[in-house]
């Protein structure tokens, strides 16, 4: 089977013209997804949807009405998935694939609302907005075709990892899904220490936003673990070691992070019971 690109796939429908679904379609547009090929449903699409829709060419529609579907991507929040099924279930037929990003709706859930089992449920996170995402993914009843055509579309977002068990998504949702709002509290509270050793609040925001931003960077660009890059900043009986002694104690970074992580996929579970 040759390999296929973005220029092969659509008619693509993206429900739910949010940051999220409008950061996977400039994705998509920029890998080559023929913007003719696009269709954006959103009653409620404010300015930027309205815009990207002028600037590229997609369409942009109220309803999904009438409209032919190859590939329908749900794009919207997990409380609002139920009517929306609803809404949709009339263009879903035997040549539709759908894709579902919204957080805690099941295979089940979405196999049994839109009458087909050739579903994909996954978990972008916000750093999609620059393609620097990573998204976790789940088939019920896909060919190989299908995940590539899926694959196609997540990873205009970043990266892409698959899994055999539905329950790994609500690992995902709680770790990478989740996980960028913890690195940007992270920033807060390192800009409130700053502030109390007698930084000025703009100035404590400035460094703290810029440390993150090159301690990403060094990830990014170095493939040793990360315990290697942090042993690579820690002299031994210096400064980093002893913020480290208070971080890594047994009461200290990594069990907050796991009761964290353990909240997050409680209520990733609470919402696909919901």
């Amino acid at each position: 089977m040759a390999e296929q690109s973005l220029k092969d796939i659509g008619p693509v429908v993206l429900v739910g013209a949010g940051k999220m679904g409008l950061a996977m379609a400039r994705g998509w547009i920029a890998g080559g997804l023929p913007p003719d090929r696009l269709v954006l449903v959103d009653p409620f699409a404010g300015e930027p949807a309205q815009a990207f829709a002028q600037e590229t060419g997609a369409r942009l529609l109220k309803s999904a009405d009438g409209v032919l579907t190859h590939v329908l991507v749900l794009a919207v929040k997990p409380q609002n998935m139920i009517p929306v099924l609803q809404q949709v279930l009339p263009v879903v037929g035997k040549h539709t694939l759908v894709i579902s990003i919204a957080a805690g709706i099941s295979l089940h859930t979405l196999a049994a609302g839109l009458d087909t089992e050739r579903v994909v449920r996954a978990m972008p996170n916000t750093p999609a907005q620059l393609g620097k995402g990573i998204t976790g993914a789940v088939g019920l009843s896909v060919s190989e075709a299908d995940q590539e055509v899926a694959n196609l579309l997540l990873r205009a977002a970043g990266d892409v990892a698959w899994f055999e068990a539905e329950t790994m998504i609500d690992a995902v949702t709680a770790v990478s899904g989740s996980g960028p709002a913890y690195v940007f509290y992270m920033v807060e509270a390192l800009a409130v220490a700053a502030m109390r050793q007698g930084f000025e609040p703009a100035q404590a925001m400035h460094f703290a936003r810029q440390t993150i931003i090159g301690a990403a960077a060094l990830l990014e660009a170095d493939d040793a673990p990360a315990s290697q890059l942090r042993e690579n900043v820690t002299s031994p009986k210096g400064t980093t070691a002893a913020a480290l002694a208070v971080l890594m104690a047994a009461d200290g970074l990594e069990p907050l992070m796991e009761r964290a992580v353990r909240a997050a996929r409680h209520r990733s579970e609470e919402l696909g019971r919901g």
